[in-house]
């Protein structure tokens, strides 16, 4: 039975790119001279240091560039609240969004059976969703609606299969 399976990743390597590219940015730009400005990656997060909020929002809009420059979605990437920090500094936390959680998969599977194409069944596997039909047809159609939705993460359609 055809099927394809939604998942949601992130090319890390890609995101340690950009944000490389935005830390070289930020180190040469006048505007961002004596700010203490940094942007680092950690673990599963972005972590972005200024002296005040509009520096901050400046070093948002640089990584933001980056990150789309490399083709990464700003859906998988999740802002926190902006934080003061010691010296009078003020810091934000960006969390990469990886995986479909288990209320995004709800989400997505009702939103499978809403189409009303019959004969289309989803199923969540773990941190993705397998989606079954018996025709390729159908399955093209669920790829262009997924595609057309806004689920708040980016999509990737893999392992196609007849």
């Amino acid at each position: 039975m055809p099927s394809f399976d939604v998942v949601s990743k992130v090319d890390m390597q890609e995101i340690r790119n950009a944000v490389d590219q935005a830390s070289r940015e930020v180190a040469n730009r006048y505007d961002f001279r004596d700010t203490g400005s940094s942007v680092e990656l950690g673990e599963d997060a972005i972590n972005m240091r200024s002296s005040t909020d509009d520096r901050l929002a400046a070093l948002r809009v640089v990584l933001e560039e980056k990150l789309v420059r490399r083709q990464i979605s700003l859906k998988a990437v999740n802002y926190g609240n902006v934080e003061e920090a010691s010296g009078g500094t003020v810091r934000q936390v960006a969390a990469l969004q990886a995986g479909i959680s288990s209320d995004r998969a709800r989400e997505l599977n009702k939103f499978i059976k809403g189409l009303g194409i019959k004969g289309v069944q989803s199923q969540t596997q773990g941190d993705q969703l397998r989606v079954m039909s018996k025709k390729r047809d159908d399955l093209q159609a669920v790829i262009a609606e997924l595609t057309d939705g806004d689920f708040d993460v980016p999509l990737q359609f893999e392992n196609f299969r007849d």
